[in-house]
């Protein structure tokens, strides 16, 4: 996927979201991880993964599973630049995905059979997590099926339980140990995209109705 919806979705000129440095194609043993909170239309978790010079990114709609056997759904989304894992503040609401972020955990990962790159292609990725919060083996399978699924993904708790956050720690960053509610209210650093978020059909109804309007009071 590399970095071409990435920067197909934004606008440099705009926003100061990183563009991505060039880096070499290949990078063996990639091993960092990043987790951000992300409070945008539905609150949910963006999983990244250090490979091949980007950050290879799912979004998990209820973040990770911790006891063994759980399954929550987890759909592949562009690739984002490596500059990106550090990134904590707001996106303003009207741009792609607008909300707040945090740095919710991060640390490094191990992929069974040291393939990583050759794992993702497969469509199963064992992971092993060492992070500050999510500490134990997780697994990342491509959901096979129809082409509208190919973005698909399950994330499995495998290996043993592990243990969740506590309710203090689930809403704390481990980069400033800040809340969602204070990183919102900070303001101290913000990204833009040029991407519009989708807009529904009621939205779409009283654009056309505006539109109209304008038109006719300039006869």
């Amino acid at each position: 996927m590399a970095l071409e919806q990435y920067k197909r979705k934004r606008d440099f000129k705009k926003t100061a979201e990183p563009a991505g440095k060039p880096l070499p194609k290949k990078v063996k043993g990639a091993s960092r991880f990043v987790i951000q909170k992300h409070d945008a239309r539905r609150l949910h978790y963006d999983f990244r993964l250090e490979m091949e010079g980007v950050l290879k990114s799912w979004a998990l709609p209820k973040g990770l599973p911790w006891k063994r056997g759980e399954k929550h759904l987890a759909v592949e989304v562009e690739d984002h630049p490596i500059e990106y894992e550090d990134f904590e503040g707001i996106i303003p609401q009207g741009q792609y995905g607008g909300g707040t972020v945090m740095v919710w955990d991060r640390g490094n990962y191990h992929v069974y059979g040291e393939q990583p790159v050759k794992s993702l292609r497969e469509g199963k990725l064992h992971l092993v997590l060492d992070g500050q919060k999510a500490n134990g083996e997780w697994t990342l399978v491509r959901i096979r099926g129809r082409d509208d699924t190919k973005n698909q993904w399950l994330i499995l708790k495998t290996g043993g339980d592990t243990k969740a956050p506590s309710k203090k720690l689930e809403d704390q960053s481990v980069k400033t140990g800040r809340t969602m509610k204070q990183i919102a209210e900070a303001r101290d650093a913000e990204w833009e995209s040029n991407r519009e978020t989708e807009e529904s059909p009621t939205s779409k109804f009283k654009a056309r109705i505006r539109e109209a309007i304008k038109k006719k009071s300039k006869r």
